[in-house]
C-alpha cells in the first residue's frame, strides 16, 4: 500500500469488513512509515544531523520542525489568522487524482508576528528567541517590512505587509529576551498632482 494511494479508497475497501483485523494496523503502520521516509526527502540538509551513539551505530536526527497558529480579531471584526514555523502543509497534485497532503520543509522559519495600528504609528512584535541584535535585520518599503535573522543554528525570515503606507525613516526598534519590536510612523499622505507655474 502506497501513502500515494487515495485514503478515502483505502478506507473504502476495508471498511467491508466486520472488524478491523491486524491486517488494518500493519497497513497503517506501512503508511505512516511511507509518509515518512517522504518527508525525510523534503527536509533540508541543515536539518539533518547524524550522531554516533555508544554502540558504534548512526543515529540520525531531523529538525526543528516548528508549526503554529494566532488568531486574532482584525478591525473590521474578522478572524486574522497568522502562520509561523518552518513546516506549512501543503498538497501537491497527483495526475489525474486527488491532490497528495503533504509538508513542506523550509530551513528558515517564520516567526510569530502581530501587526498593531497605533492611529497615527503602527507597532510590529515579532518572537525571534535563540539570536541576538546583531544577527537580525529589518528592511522596510512604505508597504512591508522583512524581518531576518541567521545564526548557525537558528534562520528567520518573514515578510509582513503592512495596514497602512508607512514611513521607514521613522522606524525605531528595540530587541530585548527574543522580542523584537519595531514602532513605525504611518506615511503622511500627499498631494498627487503638482502644480504647474506659468513664465
Amino acid at each position: 500500500m502506497s501513502w500515494d494511494e487515495d485514503i478515502d479508497e483505502w478506507f473504502r475497501r476495508r471498511w467491508h469488513m466486520p472488524f478491523f483485523g491486524r491486517r488494518f494496523f500493519e497497513d497503517f503502520d506501512k503508511m505512516f512509515e511511507e509518509f515518512f521516509k517522504g518527508i525525510e526527502k523534503e527536509v533540508p540538509k541543515d536539518l539533518v544531523r547524524e550522531r554516533r551513539l555508544p554502540d558504534g551505530s548512526v543515529a540520525r536526527e531531523f529538525g526543528p520542525f516548528v508549526y503554529g497558529y494566532s488568531v486574532t480579531i482584525g478591525p473590521d471584526g474578522k478572524p486574522v489568522i497568522r502562520e509561523f514555523g518552518n513546516v506549512k502543509p501543503s498538497a501537491k497534485p497527483l495526475p489525474f487524482r486527488a491532490p497528495k497532503l503533504g509538508m513542506e520543509v523550509k530551513e528558515e522559519r517564520e516567526p510569530l508576528v502581530d501587526v498593531f495600528d497605533e492611529g497615527d504609528s503602527i507597532r510590529v512584535v515579532a518572537e525571534l528567541p535563540g539570536v541576538d541584535k546583531s544577527d537580525i535585520n529589518i528592511e522596510s518599503t512604505e508597504k512591508t517590512m522583512t524581518i531576518s535573522a541567521s545564526t548557525e543554528r537558528r534562520k528567520y525570515n518573514k515578510k509582513i505587509d503592512m495596514p497602512s503606507e508607512i514611513d521607514p525613516a521613522s522606524a525605531k526598534a528595540s530587541y530585548n529576551n527574543g522580542i523584537l519590536e519595531v514602532k513605525i510612523k504611518k506615511a503622511v499622505p500627499t498631494p498627487k498632482g503638482k502644480r504647474i507655474k506659468i513664465e
